[in-house]
């Protein structure tokens, strides 16, 4: 979006140099994603002692058979005697298969080097 705005020029300068801009406009966008950045972590901390997180080995098996007795009571289901497994349990989600750029790709493939590099190559008939 295009804006014209009025900006201190000694401000614009000393942040410029502070930050390493290049351009006027980089250092405007870059304050603006720092003070959205601000506003997150602001957030963040408005959030803390809000949350509670039991990591325990307790808290996980009962958190497992709490949800073995949801299963269980769920209508239309096949009761059984076993609690479900962990894998049962787990919460799976769908992540994006990892790929190598093409051109790493084709690095990887060739032949490694039978040479140090920077060695001078010696040839039939030459001294070393």
């Amino acid at each position: 979006m295009r804006t014209n705005i009025v900006i201190d020029d000694k401000l614009m300068a000393d942040v410029m140099a502070l930050g390493g801009f290049k351009t006027k406009r980089e250092a405007v966008e870059e304050g603006l994603r720092m003070i959205k950045r601000r506003k997150a972590y602001d957030a963040l901390l408005a959030a803390r002692g809000t949350l509670h997180w039991d990591d325990s080995e307790e808290h996980w098996a009962k958190v497992r058979t709490e949800r073995a007795a949801e299963l269980a009571a769920e209508p239309g289901q096949v009761s059984t005697d076993a609690a479900p497994t962990a894998a049962e349990l787990a919460v799976h989600e769908s992540v994006a298969p990892y790929k190598l750029a093409s051109q790493t790709a084709d690095k990887l493939a060739r032949k490694p080097r039978t040479t140090t590099p920077g060695a001078k190559r010696v040839t039939k008939g030459t001294a070393a």
